[in-house]
């Protein structure tokens, strides 16, 4: 049995060969993540207008935003231990059942032009945020190091589908909702209860057999055939540096992405535009998000998780000066600055997440990042909340500033880590494996 390395303990990782579980798993994996990406779609692009029409002031329109990821933080807590202890189908598939549910309570808060209900049921549509996002973990749980990225990579590319027509649907599923008597801003909720429905079943009825449990068998099998004091019986512990860069990559980049993005559609209906306009920014957002994953994930094999976070710290940076002097009346240049505040949350994302997985033992792996990602949520939920204050005491601007000038303390950050292991003579990124003829 060949024994791994994981890349940030070591400078050159043994090749080990793909299980033949893997292709499988990415393929309901990605089935799944194009149905949820509808309804991830949903409380981005019209959460902060429902809000604020329902609340009728502009400084609480961040409430959705940091509600629901608020809830994807108390979702990812959940989630992780039902997969920690079961597996990762039916962790996820609660999760996206959950998101469901929510959305429907968003409908119904929205007929009833209840708030509390709305505040209750966007905690809970939380969940399928969570789902959406734990659900990269598990497209790597078989992947060999050398091909983490990549595998990290094809989850999230396949949210894009999804994720892109959900915002532009926003004018068509509101004319639904006005049909059968229901708010239109509503309208893209009913979208999402379908779409996270849909990811539910199919994921529970699909994904068989489970990748975790898979590579808990695989990890454990290796140690008992390893000779004393190789890789694969060192494998079990923990790389406390690997965790805490990975972890501060991903917060950091979540904390700005959502402020930034969250009262984008605010400002532009401050300043004239419809939801048409908002709905082609945000969907240009979030295929900026997901789109670039397969070229992000091979980035981040080739040439390193640190370089590709230290990328994200400055491509954050131009998104947030740009959207800072953007004329307000200019769709394109506000939708220049949120495809690159998307692109920078994608590097920032693919890059942590495969920093997490190496630095993770499997024994341990799902637990801890489901808590990596209640850290991720709960940064989300603190841009959310504050962007709109932020706006309405000093304006748009001043956010997009703010946001690209937290951003860039990313970049020497992945510079140090980089510098440190290079005096160690430890390599920062994992060599391709010779099998695949590159």
């Amino acid at each position: 049995m060949t024994s791994v390395a994981r890349p940030s303990q070591a400078g050159r990782s043994t090749p080990q060969p793909e299980h033949p579980a893997q292709r499988r798993v990415l393929t309901v994996l990605v089935l799944c993540q194009a149905l949820s990406g509808a309804g991830l779609a949903a409380g981005i692009t019209v959460g902060a207008l429902l809000a604020e029409r329902m609340l009728g002031s502009t400084s609480l329109a961040g409430l959705p935003s940091a509600l629901f990821t608020g809830g994807a933080a108390l979702g990812s807590l959940g989630i992780g231990r039902l997969c920690q202890r079961w597996g990762r189908r039916p962790g996820l598939a609660l999760g996206y059942a959950a998101g469901a549910a929510g959305s429907l309570g968003v409908v119904l808060a929205a007929v009833a032009d209840s708030v509390p209900l709305l505040f209750v049921s966007l905690l809970v549509y939380g969940s399928g945020t969570a789902a959406n996002l734990l659900a990269r973990y598990a497209g790597a749980d078989l992947a060999s190091p050398a091909r983490r990225g990549r595998a990290v990579s094809t989850v999230l590319f396949a949210t894009t589908f999804g994720a892109v027509i959900g915002p532009n649907l926003v004018h068509m599923t509101g004319n639904w909702a006005h049909a059968w008597g229901i708010p239109r801003l509503a309208g893209p909720f009913l979208l999402a209860t379908a779409a996270y429905g849909a990811a539910s079943l199919a994921l529970a009825v699909l994904l068989r057999p489970d990748p975790l449990l898979l590579a808990r068998e695989r990890a454990a099998e290796e140690e008992a055939t390893a000779e004393p004091g190789s890789a694969a019986q060192t494998a079990g512990r923990t790389d406390a540096r690997g965790l805490a860069t990975g972890t501060a990559v991903m917060v950091l980049t979540q904390l700005v992405m959502i402020a930034v993005m969250t009262m984008t559609p605010v400002h532009m209906q401050a300043h004239g535009h419809g939801t048409q306009a908002t709905g082609l920014v945000i969907a240009l957002h979030v295929g900026a998000m997901y789109l670039p994953s397969p070229l992000t994930g091979l980035l981040v094999d080739r040439i390193g998780r640190l370089w590709l976070a230290a990328a994200s710290g400055t491509t954050l940076l131009a998104a947030g000066a740009l959207a800072a002097l953007a004329p307000p009346h200019s769709v394109a240049a506000l939708a220049t600055a949120l495809v690159l505040l998307g692109l920078g949350w994608n590097f920032g994302l693919v890059s942590g997440t495969a920093l997490i997985t190496d630095a993770l033992p499997v024994a341990t792996r799902a637990r801890t990042q489901g808590l990596v990602d209640v850290g991720i949520s709960l940064a989300g939920a603190t841009g959310g909340a504050a962007s709109g204050a932020v706006v309405a005491g000093a304006g748009f601007p001043a956010l997009g500033l703010t946001g690209g000038l937290l951003a860039v303390l990313l970049t020497p950050l992945a510079l140090l880590r980089l510098r440190a292991g290079s005096r160690k003579g430890a390599a920062s990124r994992v060599q391709p494996d010779p099998s695949e003829g590159h």
